[in-house]
C-alpha cells in the first residue's frame, strides 16, 4: 500500500492526471500530453468543486455535461473518469489506450456509461454541440421545470477550437439565445502542431466573445482559487454563456518540452517523463496512483450521489414524470406511422402535383403537433425549406418553450446543434436548408452518423430542378458524397407517398441519422397505395413488377416519373421495362440478396438522376448505362434544364434502345 499525506492537496489531484496522461501516451507511443498535463488544474477544479455527476448512475437525466471539445485531449478525460470511478474505465483501460477494442480510443467516443457525452476530435465541433445541449436543457426546463431539469453544459476548448469557422457560429448562436448554462473553459496555451499560434492566429478571442453577448473572464489557469471564483461567477450568470479564458502552459511539468509544441502531439520520452516526475513532485512508478489520493478522487466521484437520488425521489412522484420518461426513451415509431397514415391515404386518392418539399411540409403539419418532442428549424430559409408548422412558437433569446429554432444562416453550426440537442435526449431534432448547402454542414453530418444519432436533415431544392439560381446552388455530386457517409440514411423520394414513408422511416431510426433530398419543383403522384411502406425496402419495382421484363430503368426522387413515362412509351415499341424506384440505397444494400438480384433483375438497367453518376455503378453493372449530370448545371429555368441535359423522357427512350442494341 502506497500512502501520502492524510488530505491529498489540489497539486497531488491534478499531478494524478498528468502522471496518467503521460504515462498512458508513453506506453500507447501515440497520443497527446501537452494538454492533459496543462488542464489538469481546470479539471481538477471543476470535477472536485462544480461539476454534479454520479459514476455509480452516468446517464442520469439531470446530470451537467462535460465536453472536452479539445478531443485530442483524451488523456485528461479518461484520467476523471477513472480517478472518479467510473465502472468501465479501469486502470486496466487506461493502459490500453489508443489499442484495438479499448474503451479509451485517441479521441473521445461518445457513451454517457463512460462519462463521454459525445465524440470529438474534429475541432470545433464539441463547442458547437455544446450549444445544442445547453438549448436542450433550457427547452426541457420549459417543459418539465425545476424539478427535473436543472444542469449545465460546461466545455473545455482549445485554440484549434477557437480557430475553426463553426466556433463562431455556435457561439454566436448561444450568444444570441442568451444559453445563460454554457460554460466554457478556453485553454488559452498559445501553442499548436506548427509551433507558437502566432503563427496564424492573433486575434483577441474574449473581446470576440464579449461581441457576441458572452460573458468573459480572463484567469491564470494554474491558480486554484482563481479557476474557482471564475467558476462561480459564470455560475451566477443567468441570461449570458460564459467564456473563461484560461492562461495555461502546455506539458505543464515537463521541464524541456512544456510551452512547446514538441510535446503537443507525441509522447514525451522516457527521459522527459523521468524529469516531469520529478520537477511535479511525483515519484511513483507509472499508472501508480497512492491510495490516498485515489480514495480522494473516489470521494469526489461520490460527492453528487445525493443529489442523484433528491432528483430520482422527485422524478417518481413528479406529475410529468411519464411525458418525461417518454421524451428520454424517444420510442415514436408506432405514433408517427398511426398519424401519417390518414395523410398518405388522402394523397393516394387525390394524386396531387406536388414538390416533395410540400409534402415533406404536409408531415410536419400531422406529426409535429402529435409528437412533442419534435423541435425544428431552418437556416434562414423557412418559406423554402417548409420546415415550420402553424402554430408551433418560436424558440428565441431566454424564450425556450417554442419548438422551432431560427438558426439563421449558419448551416454548419444548425447540423452541430441539432446533434447536441439529440445527444443531450428529451428531442428528436430536424433543420432545414438546400442540398447543395449540405457541403456547410457535412462535418457535422458525419459525427451523427458516427455517434449514431437520430437526426433529420431537410435539404430541398435537390437538383438543377432549383432552377434559375445556377449552378451555385445546384447539387450534382451531393447525392453521391453524401451517400458514401456509412450510417447515414439519403432518401430521395419521388412523390407525396413515398415523402411521408421517408419521414415515417427516418422517425423510426435509433441508431442513425437521415438526410432528405427534397424537390423544388411539382412531381406527379407515381403510388396509387398507402399501406405497405415499400421505401422501407429502399429501392422496389413501382412499375412492371410482374412483366418478363425487357430492360430495367432505375431511378430516384424526381426522375421517377420520367422513367414512368418512358416505360409507357418503350411499351408502344414492344419492350417491356420495369421501373425502380431507388428511395434510399443504404436501405436497399440491407436488404436480402435474392430480393435485390430480383429487384433489379437480368436485363440491361439504365439508371436516371439528376446528379453524378458516381453512387450508380454499382447497380448499373458493366452493361448498363446512365443518365444524369456529367458536371456542373447553369442557369436558366428548370424545364429548360433538363431538356438541356438531356433528363427527359424523350432521351430515356432513345438511350434505352440503344442500350438494348449493344
Amino acid at each position: 500500500m502506497i500512502l501520502m499525506s492524510s488530505s491529498p492537496s489540489h497539486k497531488d489531484l491534478s499531478n494524478a492526471i498528468r502522471a496518467l496522461a503521460m504515462d498512458a501516451v508513453e506506453k500507447a507511443n501515440s497520443g497527446h500530453p501537452g494538454a492533459p498535463m496543462g488542464l489538469a488544474d481546470i479539471a481538477t477544479v471543476l470535477w472536485s468543486k462544480f461539476l454534479r455527476f454520479d459514476p455509480q448512475n452516468p446517464t442520469w437525466p439531470d446530470r451537467d455535461r462535460f465536453i472536452l471539445s479539445a478531443g485530442h485531449a483524451s488523456m485528461l478525460l479518461y484520467a476523471l473518469t477513472y480517478l472518479c470511478g467510473f465502472e468501465k474505465i479501469t486502470l486496466d483501460q487506461i493502459k490500453n489506450f489508443r489499442q484495438l477494442g479499448s474503451l479509451t480510443p485517441g479521441h473521445p467516443e461518445v457513451d454517457p456509461e463512460l462519462g463521454v457525452e459525445m465524440t470529438t476530435g474534429p475541432l470545433g465541433q464539441g463547442i458547437a454541440h455544446a450549444t445544442g445541449f445547453a438549448l436542450a436543457e433550457r427547452m426541457l426546463n420549459a417543459r418539465f421545470g425545476n424539478d427535473l431539469v436543472d444542469h449545465r453544459t460546461f466545455v473545455i476548448a482549445s485554440d484549434g477550437d477557437m480557430m475553426e469557422g463553426i466556433s463562431h457560429e455556435a457561439a454566436s448562436l448561444a450568444g444570441h439565445l442568451k444559453l445563460g448554462r454554457l460554460i466554457v473553459f478556453y485553454d488559452d496555451n498559445k501553442v499548436s502542431i506548427d509551433g507558437p499560434t502566432s503563427l496564424s492566429f492573433s486575434e483577441d478571442v474574449p473581446a470576440r466573445f464579449r461581441a457576441y453577448g458572452w460573458h468573459v473572464q480572463s484567469i491564470d489557469g494554474h491558480d486554484p482559487a482563481a479557476i474557482e471564483a471564475a467558476t462561480q461567477a459564470a455560475l451566477e450568470q443567468t441570461d449570458k454563456p460564459s467564456l473563461i479564458a484560461c492562461r495555461t502552459v502546455i506539458g505543464f511539468g515537463a521541464p524541456q518540452k512544456q510551452g512547446t509544441s514538441g510535446c503537443h502531439g507525441s509522447p514525451l520520452g522516457a527521459g522527459e517523463v523521468a524529469a516531469a516526475r520529478e520537477k511535479l513532485g511525483w515519484p511513483h512508478e507509472p499508472f501508480v496512483v497512492p491510495d490516498d489520493i485515489l480514495s480522494a478522487w473516489r470521494t469526489i466521484g461520490a460527492r453528487s450521489h445525493e443529489t442523484m437520488r433528491g432528483w430520482q425521489n422527485r422524478h417518481e412522484t413528479h406529475p410529468q414524470r411519464d411525458a418525461f420518461d417518454r421524451a428520454l426513451t424517444g420510442d415514436v415509431a408506432k405514433l408517427s406511422a398511426d398519424v401519417l397514415a390518414p395523410v398518405k391515404k388522402k394523397i393516394a386518392a387525390e394524386k396531387p402535383k406536388d414538390a416533395t418539399r410540400k409534402s415533406s411540409s404536409l408531415a410536419l403539419d400531422a406529426l409535429v403537433p402529435a409528437i412533442p418532442e419534435l423541435v425544428g428549424g431552418s437556416a434562414d430559409l423557412t418559406p423554402s425549406n417548409n420546415t415550420q408548422v402553424k402554430g408551433i412558437a418560436d424558440v428565441g433569446p431566454g424564450s425556450y418553450g417554442g419548438r422551432y429554432i431560427r438558426y439563421g444562416i449558419r448551416e454548419h453550426a444548425m447540423a452541430a446543434t441539432m446533434n447536441g440537442l439529440a445527444l443531450h435526449g428529451g428531442f428528436i431534432p430536424y433543420g432545414g436548408t438546400f442540398l447543395q448547402f449540405a457541403d456547410y454542414c457535412r462535418p457535422a453530418i458525419r459525427l451523427a452518423a458516427l455517434m449514431k444519432q437520430r437526426v433529420v436533415f431537410v435539404m430541398t431544392h435537390d437538383s438543377i430542378g432549383l432552377g434559375e439560381d445556377g449552378p451555385t446552388h445546384q447539387p450534382v455530386e451531393h447525392l453521391s458524397a453524401l451517400r458514401a457517409i456509412p450510417n447515414l440514411l439519403v432518401m430521395r423520394p419521388c412523390d407525396g407517398i413515398e415523402t411521408l414513408e421517408c419521414w415515417e422511416l427516418a422517425l423510426q431510426q435509433r441508431t442513425r441519422p437521415t438526410l432528405l433530398a427534397l424537390s423544388r419543383q411539382g412531381l406527379p403522384t407515381v403510388r396509387g397505395d398507402e399501406g405497405q411502406n415499400l421505401s422501407a425496402r429502399g429501392g422496389y419495382i413501382v412499375a412492371g413488377e410482374n412483366e418478363i421484363r425487357d430492360l430495367t430503368l432505375l431511378a430516384s426522387g424526381s426522375e421517377v416519373s420520367l422513367a414512368i413515362e418512358a416505360r409507357d412509351r418503350l411499351a408502344e415499341k414492344g419492350i417491356s421495362a420495369a421501373v425502380v424506384s431507388m428511395p434510399c440505397f443504404a436501405l436497399f444494400d440491407e436488404q436480402p440478396l435474392d430480393y435485390r438480384a430480383h429487384v433489379l433483375g437480368s436485363a440491361p438497367r439504365l439508371a436516371v438522376e439528376a446528379g453524378l453518376r458516381q453512387s450508380w455503378d454499382r447497380f448499373i453493372g458493366d452493361h448498363g448505362d446512365f443518365i444524369g449530370m456529367s458536371g456542373f448545371g447553369l442557369s436558366a429555368p428548370a424545364n429548360k434544364l433538363f431538356e438541356h441535359f438531356g433528363i427527359t423522357t424523350v432521351h430515356i427512350v432513345e438511350k434505352s434502345l440503344a442500350l438494348l442494341k449493344k
